[in-house]
């Protein structure tokens, strides 16, 4: 399992929420820049972005800003998302370097674009994010609860050809609490390949998640950033667990 160290995008800066709760941010730094470029010094293999102010709005605010990230560490494989709610959107991400593109909010609204952008830019560019609450898919910045159970939209994602899902559950977003180990195996068992996010705060953590099948990756923010996972070696970011 491959640890991805985030990067969340709001106003410029570096910062972290809890919960998604924009009124509860802390700013790690005030340069991203350099916030990719030591994760890259410390041999992680992926980074992942958000696009905080793009996901409250509904379209991408800071590409500029995505593509100095991703020249400033160009070892790393850079996965972003925040707002992208058209195939224009994706294409104009994926020209700024980017590996791959996350699609949230949209995959709840416009179902039918999910299945065009897979059949446009092919399955491998693209992750869907999976936002829940208690179970229930969250959106819009995870500000607005969807009438929809996580476990259903997944369900129908696998019918549009989606193979790869960032699965929050967004109460234990950066709360350091253990992570949600049994709606990743729920949603892992429909058939995609998971990368968890929300409540990693122990390599102890790490290693269950990693035991879980099919979860592919896990992305964290908090842990890293306020140092009670350290990830300074090559080796460090990857788990071992053989259940994937």
């Amino acid at each position: 399992m491959i640890v991805i160290p985030a990067i969340d995008l709001r106003g410029g800066r570096c910062v972290r929420l809890v919960q998604g709760d924009f009124s509860r941010e802390t700013v790690y730094s005030d340069d991203p820049l350099r916030v990719a470029r030591l994760w890259a010094e410390c041999g992680a293999r992926w980074l992942h972005v958000v696009d905080l102010d793009g996901a409250r709005v509904g379209q991408p605010l800071q590409v500029g800003l995505v593509e100095q990230v991703v020249r400033a560490a160009p070892e790393l494989l850079v996965q972003v998302g925040g707002g992208v709610r058209s195939l224009e959107t994706i294409e104009r991400l994926l020209m700024t370097g980017v590996a791959r593109v996350v699609i949230g909010t949209a995959a709840v609204e416009q179902p039918e674009f999910v299945a065009e952008a897979v059949r446009v830019f092919g399955a491998e560019r693209l992750v869907v994010s999976v936002d829940s609450r208690d179970g229930w898919v969250a959106t819009h910045g995870w500000e607005t609860l969807q009438p929809v159970r996580a476990v259903d939209l997944v369900g129908r994602l696998v019918q549009f050809g989606v193979r790869r899902i960032l699965a929050t559950d967004v109460a234990r977003d950066g709360m350091l609490t253990r992570p949600n180990l049994e709606l990743m195996a729920q949603l892992a068992s429909l058939g995609v390949a998971v990368i968890a996010s929300g409540g990693v705060s122990s390599r102890a953590d790490l290693e269950a998640l990693a035991q879980v099948r099919g979860v592919e990756a896990v992305v964290v923010g908090r842990a890293l950033y306020e140092g009670r996972l350290r990830c300074e070696r090559p080796d460090d970011w990857i788990v071992a667990g053989g259940a994937v």
